[in-house]
């Protein structure tokens, strides 16, 4: 571990190096890769230091229980104790950190939320999925952004896509991805009986020019008229946008904006968000794999956890987690899920390191 761990200093100060070369600083890709190396391996740099400073400290002390100063020696074997406490849990730290990161966890993301099996009841826990997440991105300080929605007259949506950017987001939600499932009495339901419906959600990473740049020429661009709810809504002006990338097929349509320029503008940000997934999936099958070891594949096809609402309570398939606090979750206090998918994540990371 600590031939790694000297290993990342060592790449740690060249890359402080190289980002104050001029060189570096006047090539943008550079510059932006070495910033980006830089910012994963400093919390890492930052421990790691701090445990040298204990590790020293640990020894400065030994020395002076050699010492014949009885005062001096009480003093020292009280502190020794005290910092002997803290290196098991520090190195624990360390083992952690050394897990190799997930190079999307500092991105801003596209969350697809779509209605299931349920009818207009699914559409309303869509709804209800989308509020949650919006309640948890307020709570964290992240900026929600609609991109487009196919919203019914219940309150419902049978799809809703936004962008959620802020810190970190990608490393808190990557693993809500997949189908969640409701058990509850709709309120249109006359005679009381449970009614089991479903939605799913995709979490995108989103993809910046340097990892995916796209051919204009690849693109076919349609504009067409939005549809409106009748009356002074309705759009007059072909401001909705279809935007299809020919060599994958991939087909976004927007259109929540007045301005098709504002249309095509979150269309494409969808769409490049879209490829890069899939690009990534097909480059990295072995790591989709661990992953799907771990906690589950993350698409949209396996079903992940449970809300169960005439017991109040909310299961995660994949780690075997109930919570029992329903209502409290459904308006965005989701931590101590995300937490446990996280510690579940870490501690199989550390057993499939070991092997």
């Amino acid at each position: 571990m600590f031939s790694k761990l000297e290993s990342v200093l060592k790449r740690y100060n060249e890359l402080e190096r190289l980002l104050s070369d001029p060189a570096t600083a006047s090539d943008r890709v550079k510059f932006v890769e070495y910033s980006k190396e830089r910012a994963q391996l400093e919390e890492m740099v930052e421990k790691y230091i701090e445990y040298k400073k204990l590790s020293k400290e640990i020894e400065e002390n030994s020395e002076l229980l050699k010492g014949s100063d009885e005062e001096l020696r009480e003093l020292a074997k009280e502190e020794l104790d005290r910092l002997k406490e803290l290196r098991p849990k520090m190195e624990e730290e360390l083992k952690v950190l050394l897990i190799p990161k997930d190079p999307n966890d500092d991105k801003n993301i596209i969350i697809e939320i779509r209605a299931g099996t349920g009818g207009d009841e699914a559409a309303i826990f869509a709804a209800d999925l989308f509020r949650m997440y919006t309640r948890y991105a307020e709570k964290n300080a992240w900026k929600v952004e609609m991109m487009s929605s196919n919203p019914i007259g219940l309150g419902g949506y049978k799809e809703v896509i936004a962008m959620i950017s802020g810190k970190k987001v990608y490393s808190k939600l990557k693993y809500e991805g997949g189908t969640h499932r409701v058990q509850r009495v709709p309120e249109t339901e006359a005679s009381g009986r449970i009614h089991t419906s479903a939605a799913t959600v995709a979490i995108l990473p989103e993809a910046d020019d340097i990892e995916l740049n796209i051919n204009p020429g690849d693109l076919m661009i349609d504009v067409y008229r939005a549809g409106g709810a009748g009356g002074q809504h309705v759009n007059t002006t072909d401001s909705a946008v279809r935007i299809t990338h020919i060599p994958t097929g991939t087909v976004v349509t927007c259109q929540d904006e007045r301005s098709q320029h504002k249309n095509k503008a979150k269309a494409l940000t969808v769409l490049k968000a879209r490829i890069f997934e899939k690009m990534q999936n097909e480059a990295d099958s072995a790591r989709a794999s661990d992953r799907k070891q771990m906690v589950g594949s993350g698409d949209r096809s396996e079903r992940i956890r449970t809300y169960n609402y005439p017991q109040g309570r909310i299961t995660d398939h994949r780690i075997g987690l109930t919570l029992y606090k329903l209502e409290q979750f459904m308006e965005g206090e989701i931590d101590d899920m995300i937490s446990g998918l996280i510690t579940h994540y870490q501690a199989e990371a550390l057993k499939h390191d070991q092997k």
